[in-house]
Protein backbone atom coordinates (compact mmCIF):
# COMPACT_ATOMS: atom_id res chain seq x y z
CA UNK A 1 0.00 0.00 0.00
CA UNK A 2 1.03 3.28 -0.47
CA UNK A 3 0.11 7.11 0.64
CA UNK A 4 0.29 9.76 -1.60
CA UNK A 5 1.25 12.50 0.27
CA UNK A 6 1.99 15.31 -2.43
CA UNK A 7 -0.73 17.78 -1.52
CA UNK A 8 0.42 17.49 2.45
CA UNK A 9 4.05 18.34 1.52
CA UNK A 10 2.91 20.93 -1.18
CA UNK A 11 0.65 22.88 1.52
CA UNK A 12 3.56 22.44 4.05
CA UNK A 13 6.23 23.83 1.67
CA UNK A 14 3.56 26.62 1.03
CA UNK A 15 3.18 27.49 4.50
CA UNK A 16 6.93 27.67 4.85
CA UNK A 17 7.88 30.25 2.28
CA UNK A 18 4.85 31.99 3.54
CA UNK A 19 5.94 32.33 7.14
CA UNK A 20 10.27 32.88 6.23
CA UNK A 21 8.52 35.72 3.75
CA UNK A 22 6.16 37.45 5.97
CA UNK A 23 8.98 37.04 9.12
CA UNK A 24 11.44 38.88 6.23
CA UNK A 25 9.25 41.27 5.73
CA UNK A 26 8.85 41.55 9.61
CA UNK A 27 12.48 42.06 10.02
CA UNK A 28 12.82 44.25 7.18
CA UNK A 29 10.19 46.43 8.92
CA UNK A 30 11.37 46.81 12.18
CA UNK A 31 14.98 47.40 10.69
CA UNK A 32 13.64 50.35 9.02
CA UNK A 33 11.29 52.28 11.71
CA UNK A 34 14.15 51.71 14.16
CA UNK A 35 16.59 53.12 11.64
CA UNK A 36 13.79 55.69 10.69
CA UNK A 37 13.35 56.76 14.42
CA UNK A 38 16.51 56.27 16.21
CA UNK A 39 17.88 58.72 13.64
CA UNK A 40 15.09 61.39 14.51
CA UNK A 41 16.28 60.38 18.52
CA UNK A 42 19.47 60.50 17.75
CA UNK A 43 19.67 63.81 15.38
CA UNK A 44 19.19 66.34 18.20
CA UNK A 45 21.72 64.51 20.29
CA UNK A 46 24.37 64.61 17.49
CA UNK A 47 23.42 68.76 16.69
CA UNK A 48 23.40 69.53 20.40
CA UNK A 49 27.00 67.90 20.93
CA UNK A 50 28.28 69.49 17.67
CA UNK A 51 26.86 72.88 19.02
CA UNK A 52 28.33 72.79 22.20
CA UNK A 53 31.65 71.67 20.33
CA UNK A 54 31.61 74.84 18.03
CA UNK A 55 30.61 77.04 21.43
CA UNK A 56 33.78 75.73 22.87
CA UNK A 57 36.08 76.31 20.64
CA UNK A 58 34.36 79.86 19.83
CA UNK A 59 34.60 80.82 23.51
CA UNK A 60 38.27 80.11 23.44
CA UNK A 61 39.00 81.75 20.52
CA UNK A 62 37.52 84.70 21.47
CA UNK A 63 38.85 84.37 25.22
CA UNK A 64 42.34 84.97 23.77
CA UNK A 65 42.25 88.56 23.35
CA UNK A 66 40.72 89.90 26.40
CA UNK A 67 43.60 87.85 28.47
CA UNK A 68 45.68 89.01 26.84
CA UNK A 69 44.80 92.69 27.50
CA UNK A 70 44.55 91.57 31.08
CA UNK A 71 48.22 90.43 30.98
CA UNK A 72 49.27 93.71 29.38
CA UNK A 73 47.71 95.44 31.92
CA UNK A 74 49.22 93.95 34.86
CA UNK A 75 52.48 94.21 33.29
CA UNK A 76 51.62 97.89 32.68
CA UNK A 77 50.47 98.71 36.23
CA UNK A 78 53.40 96.64 37.97
CA UNK A 79 55.73 99.50 36.09
CA UNK A 80 53.47 102.34 38.00
CA UNK A 81 53.02 100.73 41.16
CA UNK A 82 55.45 98.28 41.13
CA UNK A 83 55.06 94.54 42.50
CA UNK A 84 52.37 93.67 44.81
CA UNK A 85 50.17 90.83 45.65
CA UNK A 86 47.72 91.93 43.68
CA UNK A 87 49.18 91.97 40.14
CA UNK A 88 50.29 88.84 41.04
CA UNK A 89 47.31 87.13 41.98
CA UNK A 90 46.04 88.35 38.38
CA UNK A 91 48.68 87.15 36.48
CA UNK A 92 47.96 84.03 38.19
CA UNK A 93 44.68 83.50 37.63
CA UNK A 94 45.10 84.66 33.92
CA UNK A 95 47.93 82.32 33.09
CA UNK A 96 45.26 79.52 34.71
CA UNK A 97 42.50 80.93 32.17
CA UNK A 98 44.62 80.94 28.99
CA UNK A 99 45.98 77.29 29.90
CA UNK A 100 42.12 76.36 30.18
CA UNK A 101 41.36 78.19 26.67
CA UNK A 102 44.36 76.75 24.96
CA UNK A 103 43.51 72.82 26.53
CA UNK A 104 39.91 73.37 24.83
CA UNK A 105 41.15 74.75 21.68
CA UNK A 106 43.35 71.44 21.58
CA UNK A 107 40.74 69.30 22.86
CA UNK A 108 38.10 70.45 20.21
CA UNK A 109 40.56 70.13 17.15
CA UNK A 110 41.62 66.90 18.08
CA UNK A 111 37.98 65.55 18.02
CA UNK A 112 36.98 67.75 14.88
CA UNK A 113 40.42 66.56 12.65
CA UNK A 114 42.08 64.29 14.56
CA UNK A 115 43.15 62.66 11.48
CA UNK A 116 45.73 66.18 10.65
CA UNK A 117 47.95 64.41 12.89
CA UNK A 118 51.54 63.77 11.05
CA UNK A 119 51.95 60.07 11.22
CA UNK A 120 55.70 59.11 10.88
CA UNK A 121 57.59 56.38 12.34
CA UNK A 122 59.98 57.59 14.72
CA UNK A 123 61.84 56.37 17.98
CA UNK A 124 59.20 56.34 20.71
CA UNK A 125 61.44 54.92 23.71
CA UNK A 126 64.07 57.99 23.22
CA UNK A 127 60.77 60.32 22.77
CA UNK A 128 59.13 58.62 25.86
CA UNK A 129 62.64 59.04 28.05
CA UNK A 130 63.16 62.96 27.33
CA UNK A 131 59.55 63.76 27.45
CA UNK A 132 59.37 62.07 30.96
CA UNK A 133 63.30 63.07 32.08
CA UNK A 134 61.66 66.85 32.77
CA UNK A 135 59.62 65.44 35.25
CA UNK A 136 62.50 63.84 37.67
CA UNK A 137 63.42 67.01 39.25
CA UNK A 138 59.98 68.11 40.17
CA UNK A 139 59.43 64.66 41.50
CA UNK A 140 62.35 64.87 43.77
CA UNK A 141 61.84 68.36 44.90
CA UNK A 142 58.08 67.07 46.39
CA UNK A 143 59.58 64.14 47.88
CA UNK A 144 57.76 61.68 45.51
CA UNK A 145 60.19 58.78 44.02
CA UNK A 146 59.91 58.41 40.36
CA UNK A 147 61.29 55.06 38.94
CA UNK A 148 61.58 54.44 34.48
CA UNK A 149 61.38 51.61 33.06
CA UNK A 150 61.80 52.00 28.91
CA UNK A 151 62.13 49.36 26.98
CA UNK A 152 64.74 50.22 24.37
CA UNK A 153 64.74 50.68 20.52
CA UNK A 154 61.17 50.30 20.08
CA UNK A 155 59.75 52.47 17.10
CA UNK A 156 55.88 53.44 16.84
CA UNK A 157 54.30 54.53 13.84
CA UNK A 158 52.68 58.21 14.88
CA UNK A 159 52.67 61.59 15.65
CA UNK A 160 56.05 62.31 17.81
CA UNK A 161 54.72 65.84 19.49
CA UNK A 162 51.18 64.60 20.27
CA UNK A 163 53.36 61.20 22.04
CA UNK A 164 55.36 63.71 23.78
CA UNK A 165 52.06 65.71 25.12
CA UNK A 166 50.60 62.73 26.40
CA UNK A 167 53.43 61.22 28.06
CA UNK A 168 53.49 64.57 29.74
CA UNK A 169 49.50 64.94 30.33
CA UNK A 170 49.88 61.22 32.39
CA UNK A 171 53.42 62.39 34.44
CA UNK A 172 51.48 65.78 35.20
CA UNK A 173 48.51 64.29 36.66
CA UNK A 174 50.80 61.46 38.03
CA UNK A 175 52.64 64.04 40.20
CA UNK A 176 49.55 65.97 41.24
CA UNK A 177 47.68 63.86 42.90
CA UNK A 178 50.52 61.41 44.17
CA UNK A 179 50.81 62.63 47.96
CA UNK A 180 54.47 63.58 49.48
CA UNK A 181 56.37 60.44 49.49
CA UNK A 182 54.37 58.61 47.75
CA UNK A 183 55.94 56.66 43.98
CA UNK A 184 55.67 57.00 40.53
CA UNK A 185 56.72 54.73 37.72
CA UNK A 186 56.38 55.00 34.09
CA UNK A 187 57.31 52.08 31.60
CA UNK A 188 56.84 51.86 27.66
CA UNK A 189 57.63 48.08 26.80
CA UNK A 190 56.14 45.98 23.32
CA UNK A 191 52.76 45.13 22.98
CA UNK A 192 52.09 42.89 19.41
CA UNK A 193 53.49 45.47 16.99
CA UNK A 194 52.66 48.66 18.86
CA UNK A 195 53.56 49.44 22.11
CA UNK A 196 52.20 49.49 25.89
CA UNK A 197 52.32 52.49 27.63
CA UNK A 198 52.01 52.27 31.17
CA UNK A 199 51.88 55.20 34.61
CA UNK A 200 51.05 54.23 37.94
CA UNK A 201 51.21 56.70 41.30
CA UNK A 202 50.18 56.12 44.58
CA UNK A 203 46.87 58.11 46.16
CA UNK A 204 45.51 58.64 48.86
CA UNK A 205 42.51 57.11 48.30
CA UNK A 206 41.06 55.62 44.78
CA UNK A 207 37.12 54.81 44.09
CA UNK A 208 36.80 52.11 41.40
CA UNK A 209 33.62 53.75 41.01
CA UNK A 210 35.33 56.60 39.74
CA UNK A 211 37.55 55.07 37.30
CA UNK A 212 35.04 55.31 34.04
CA UNK A 213 34.40 59.14 34.21
CA UNK A 214 38.58 60.09 34.45
CA UNK A 215 38.24 60.91 31.04
CA UNK A 216 35.20 63.02 31.14
CA UNK A 217 35.47 66.34 30.58
CA UNK A 218 36.05 68.46 33.42
CA UNK A 219 35.43 65.35 35.76
CA UNK A 220 37.72 65.38 39.14
CA UNK A 221 37.50 62.73 41.63
CA UNK A 222 38.19 65.45 44.62
CA UNK A 223 34.24 66.95 44.47
CA UNK A 224 35.14 69.65 45.87
CA UNK A 225 37.40 70.82 43.33
CA UNK A 226 40.87 72.04 44.82
CA UNK A 227 42.74 73.98 42.92
CA UNK A 228 45.61 73.50 44.99
CA UNK A 229 46.05 70.46 42.24
CA UNK A 230 45.79 73.16 39.37
CA UNK A 231 43.93 71.08 37.52
CA UNK A 232 40.94 71.24 35.09
CA UNK A 233 39.75 67.75 34.73
CA UNK A 234 40.53 68.17 30.85
CA UNK A 235 44.09 66.53 30.54
CA UNK A 236 42.77 62.79 30.85
CA UNK A 237 40.38 63.47 27.96
CA UNK A 238 43.07 65.52 25.56
CA UNK A 239 45.00 61.96 26.37
CA UNK A 240 42.18 59.70 25.49
CA UNK A 241 41.74 61.84 22.03
CA UNK A 242 45.47 61.41 21.22
CA UNK A 243 44.68 57.42 21.88
CA UNK A 244 41.97 57.73 19.88
CA UNK A 245 43.42 59.61 16.81
CA UNK A 246 46.46 56.88 16.70
CA UNK A 247 43.79 53.93 16.95
CA UNK A 248 44.81 52.79 20.29
CA UNK A 249 43.09 52.43 23.51
CA UNK A 250 43.45 53.91 26.89
CA UNK A 251 41.94 52.81 30.41
CA UNK A 252 42.55 53.25 33.97
CA UNK A 253 42.37 50.91 36.68
CA UNK A 254 43.32 50.44 40.54
CA UNK A 255 44.74 47.49 42.63
CA UNK A 256 44.50 48.52 46.07
CA UNK A 257 42.21 51.81 46.17
CA UNK A 258 45.77 53.44 47.01
CA UNK A 259 46.91 53.53 43.86
CA UNK A 260 46.09 54.71 40.64
CA UNK A 261 47.05 53.03 37.05
CA UNK A 262 46.76 54.16 33.41
CA UNK A 263 47.52 51.69 30.63
CA UNK A 264 47.84 53.67 26.90
CA UNK A 265 48.02 51.01 24.10
CA UNK A 266 49.22 52.00 20.62
CA UNK A 267 49.22 49.83 17.68
CA UNK A 268 51.44 49.25 15.12
CA UNK A 269 51.39 50.95 11.41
Amino acid sequence: MFLDCGRTLASFRTFLLASVAIAAIGLVSVFVLISVFSARIVRPVAESYEKQKRFITDASHELKTPLAIIEADADVLEMDVGVNEWLEDIRTQTARLTDLTQNLVTLSRMEEDGASFQMIDFPVSDVVSEAAQSFQAPAKVQDKAFQLRIQPMLTLRGDEKAIRQLVGILLDNALKYTPEGGSISLSLDRQGKGVRLNVTNTAESIDEKNLEHLFDRFYRADASRNSKTGGYGIGLSIAQAIVTAHRGKISAATKDGQSLSITATLPGA
